[in-house]
């Protein structure tokens, strides 16, 4: 549900959030049983630093070759650190190589109907053919969040140490006491500017602001912290649909009783301004004229409607609570 965007599927340069998708492919194998958290990763030439000039100046979690490193302590290298290398050692480790992870990420964005989101490297430093979206990377960061807890908790991590080197998360709102903000990730290159995605839960609600291209961190930490407070304190959640709760009740012909129930089978929350609340009306109307017997519970029968004023905003299946036979 969005709350306010614009150009939100403006194809921009991701930078590091493109580790979104590298976290998100590990997820997923994990998740699959094809590796699992504790596997032992050996690092290769290729995913250390040292003469290596694609990761000059660039943010690392410090590898070595030969370093053996868990799958979980890589992805919060990943994660906390930002580390290119670590994406290396984890993409050589999930798919034998980086231009197979690559095609991993794609197709998983192709899953994500991630529209205006192509990827050409494990790490986000500037490739020509690279792109992603807000909006796209606002879906991606669901799909994660939605995922493996334990994989999810390292975004919120501050801080990590590997080969006596100590380093800070670079997403400056995780300090921010007032925002329970929990994550995502900060992306940052020349070509791109100043990236940042941050989640924070609010009672029952989790808001993830997207803010890409900005002139500075502290200016991508404003702008990100503006849009987290306007959706905290202009919206509230409200549960709309009770599963099994009676919305209505229908006449229903040539049955074993006169009357039948009907409602919903889901439990739905919706995000709505707090000055529309008075005006939310819902409503519901048959597929048919009339309801005949005999008919089975949990069977569609028509739809419920939801308006703010006069405008649709959601609909959902109308479906009978009970049985009723033939009379």
């Amino acid at each position: 549900q969005i709350l306010t965007a614009g150009n939100e599927h403006q194809q921009r340069n991701p930078a590091s959030l493109t580790k979104l998708m590298t976290g998100y492919v590990v997820d997923r194998a994990i998740d699959s049983h094809r590796i699992t958290p504790d596997d032992i990763v050996t690092v290769g030439r290729d995913a250390w630093a040292k003469d290596n000039p694609v990761f000059v100046g660039s943010s690392l979690m410090f590898l070595k070759e030969g370093d053996r490193v868990s799958v979980r302590d890589l992805s919060r290298g990943l994660i906390v650190d930002s580390g290119n290398d670590a994406c290396v050692a984890l993409a050589d480790y999930i798919a034998g190589g980086q231009r197979q992870f690559v095609e991993m990420m794609n197709n998983y964005a192709e899953k994500l109907h991630l529209k205006d989101t192509h990827f050409e490297t494990v790490h986000g430093l500037d490739a020509p053919g690279q792109h992603s979206s807000a909006y796209d990377l606002a879906v991606l960061s669901r799909a994660i969040i939605h995922g493996e807890p334990e994989f999810y908790h390292m975004y919120s991590e501050k801080s990590l140490t590997w080969n006596g080197i100590t380093q800070q998360n670079r997403n400056g709102l995780l300090w921010d006491k007032t925002m329970n903000v929990d994550g995502l990730k900060t992306g940052h290159t020349s070509g791109a500017g100043f990236n940042l995605i941050a989640s924070a839960v609010d009672g029952q609600r989790r808001l993830i602001a997207v803010v890409m291209g900005a002139d500075s961190a502290k200016g991508r930490e404003e702008e990100a912290r503006k849009l987290l407070r306007w959706g905290q304190q202009n919206f509230t959640t409200v549960q709309i649909l009770h599963r099994g709760k009676k919305v209505g009740t229908e006449r229903i012909w040539y049955g074993d009783k006169e009357n039948i129930d009907l409602g919903t089978e889901q439990e739905f929350w919706m995000v709505l301004p707090k000055a529309e609340i008075p005006h939310i009306k819902a409503k519901y109307t048959l597929d048919g004229k009339e309801l005949t017997a005999p008919i089975s519970a949990h069977q569609r029968v028509g739809e419920i409607e939801l308006y703010d004023r006069d405008k649709q905003v959601a609909h959902w299946p109308l479906v009978t609570l009970e049985s009723v036979g033939e009379g």
